[in-house]
């Protein structure tokens, strides 16, 4: 699976992208992210808030409960304002 980081969260972690492989006891996005921040310290700095961080499965916006089960891309992201 394909992670995508965006804005600032792609800023503090100096990437934009990785693949990763979760075990399959990662079944949410809630669970990506605790899996992501339990073996990268910066991760796990930027996702401190975990409430600030938004999530999108395959380009649909979901909330941290929803399942990762065969999904290609999850992107993380900071919430967005617009003008």
């Amino acid at each position: 699976m394909r992670i995508l980081y965006f804005a600032w969260l792609r800023e503090r972690l100096n990437r934009g992208e990785e693949e990763v492989s979760p075990p399959s006891e990662v079944a949410t996005v809630a669970d990506l992210i605790d899996w992501l921040a339990a073996s990268d310290e910066a991760f796990a700095l930027a996702v401190e808030k975990r409430s600030l961080i938004k999530a999108a499965v395959d380009a649909k916006l979901v909330a941290h409960t929803a399942p990762i089960a065969g999904a290609k891309v999850v992107a993380l992201f900071p919430p967005m304002t617009g003008g």
